[in-house]
């Protein structure tokens, strides 16, 4: 079973996963890769980060055996769940230590410099990272998600939207990127923190976007079906609100 994009996920639960699907060769060389971005991040950095996907490898990461096969996604299986090369970089991230400029500065700059898979491997390392030391990455990397928000790749928007997005993103943004998932057509259970962040004006959102399919004669899929249906009632608990506001 693969790693969805919206787990929880820590950084040694990264490596376990990554040591028990490594090829020796790769472990030797995820091995060597973290010894150097140690001592030298702005030299290794950047030159492992991008051999992560020939090194190490691009198939999904395993959490465990796959007890059966799901149908097929309408949008890359990478979109929806975590990717070997997506764990390495966010094991290279994590033992470059935190620059004077901030703790989304590394991550910044190879995002930056990244081709598509790379920056998608940033994306996902923010949530990891983001449970390192006693701060984390507050909402630093915040530029970061809103960059990949304004993409059309599902890849990137279901990786915008993990744990850390879902964590800092204000309420009206992680709104219109939800809305935008729906229409990109990235299941909603790539989608983190749905269950607590999912309000009245979402709903209302989802509900216009399905009249808008029903007038022009499309299909209303079932993730805009259960977005637009009933909210909690009063006696249901709710979440705390969201220190961004709405």
């Amino acid at each position: 079973m693969s790693i969805g994009n919206a787990a929880r996920v820590t950084v040694r639960e990264l490596r376990s996963a990554l040591d028990r699907q490594l090829t020796p060769d790769a472990a030797r060389w995820l091995a060597t890769a973290l010894t150097e971005v140690a001592a030298e991040p702005d030299l290794a950095l950047p030159r492992r980060f991008a051999e992560a996907g020939r090194r190490g490898g691009r198939a999904l990461l395993a959490a465990a055996p796959a007890p059966h096969q799901d149908p097929p996604p309408a949008v890359p299986a990478e979109a929806l769940a975590w990717t070997v090369d997506d764990a390495v970089r966010a094991l290279l991230l994590a033992a470059a230590p935190a620059p004077a400029d901030g703790p989304a500065d590394r991550a910044s700059t190879v995002y930056r410099h990244g081709d598509a898979a790379e920056r998608r491997g940033v994306l996902r390392a923010l949530g990891p990272l983001d449970l390192l030391g006693p701060y984390g990455l507050r909402d630093d990397a915040v530029p970061l998600v809103s960059d990949a928000l304004r993409t059309n790749d599902p890849r990137l928007l279901a990786a915008a939207l993990g744990p850390y997005g879902a964590r800092h993103l204000p309420a009206h943004a992680y709104r219109e990127a939800v809305l935008k998932c729906l229409h990109c057509s990235v299941p909603l259970r790539a989608v983190a923190g749905l269950p607590h962040r999912t309000d009245a004006e979402l709903a209302r959102m989802a509900a216009t976007h399905a009249r808008e399919l029903t007038s022009a004669g499309r299909p209303v899929p079932g993730d805009v079906r259960a977005l637009a249906g009933p909210r909690p009632t009063a006696t249901d608990p709710l979440p705390p609100p969201h220190p961004a506001g709405t």
